[in-house]
């Protein structure tokens, strides 16, 4: 399966980012990494959580 359309569990998140699970989960419940409901679970697709994590990496750039 391609990054395109590999959807990660929130856990698999956290662990991409290197961040704590509930951090992860913050990060989705606000808004801020999108993520769609698929049943009762949870989902962040691969490449949209690279996109998102491109973009953060020009705003840092762009605010110093």
């Amino acid at each position: 399966m391609d990054k395109e359309h590999e959807y990660l569990k929130v856990p698999e998140v956290a662990a991409v980012l290197r961040v704590a699970r509930s951090r992860a989960y913050e990060l989705v419940a606000s808004g801020t990494i999108p993520a769609v409901k698929i049943g009762r679970s949870v989902r962040v697709s691969r490449g949209e959580l690279d996109r998102w994590l491109e973009e953060q990496r020009y705003l840092d750039i762009v605010q110093r």
